[in-house]
């Protein structure tokens, strides 16, 4: 994995995310976003979530991808079965975390959760960097049926770019 491509990407979601926070009033906050159910302001939140999920989804590769292939094949046929819930819980907890979390508080945890990626990408072997498991793939469009760990550190910057055109904080 070339490590370097990863911290770039994540220093300029950060960026990214800094001036679209900075730029958007509170009526471009509330303003629906293009192609989904959420205002821009929960939409956000959304493009946050996709780096605070990155530990649980890292954690899942270091526990399956040290399992036969198998297992996490099972277990990703048990989670797109699970798509619907998901999918619910997915829209309701953004819904929700995009309506209490302020902008400003979404920034600094933009921030810390990309220090903590970085340093956590820099500890890791490369060894490890190679091993995967299968993924659900029902669950984002992003995710592949079968994931390295470094496909899954480049995951988040993946899904801020799609959502990032689906904003509408423009005039």
């Amino acid at each position: 994995m070339e490590r370097t491509v990863a911290h770039e990407e994540w220093e300029r979601a950060r960026r990214e995310f800094h001036q679209l926070v900075e730029q958007a009033d509170d009526a471009a906050l509330r303003r629906p976003s293009n192609g989904t159910r959420w205002n821009n302001r929960q939409l956000l939140f959304h493009m946050l979530l996709g780096y605070l999920i990155l530990r649980a989804l890292l954690g899942l590769v270091r526990v399956f991808g040290r399992l036969p292939v198998g297992v996490s094949r099972a277990y990703a046929r048990l989670l797109n079965a699970g798509t619907k819930p998901f999918d619910v819980v997915n829209f309701l907890g953004s819904y929700a975390a995009g309506n209490t979390v302020s902008p400003e508080r979404m920034v600094v945890m933009f921030d810390h959760v990309v220090a903590k990626l970085h340093r956590r990408l820099d500890a890791e072997r490369e060894a490890d960097l190679s091993r995967g498991m299968h993924y659900p793939t029902r669950w984002d469009p992003f995710f592949k049926d079968y994931m390295t760990l470094a496909d899954v550190y480049r995951f988040p910057t993946q899904h801020f770019d799609f959502h990032r055109r689906q904003l509408t904080l423009g005039a």
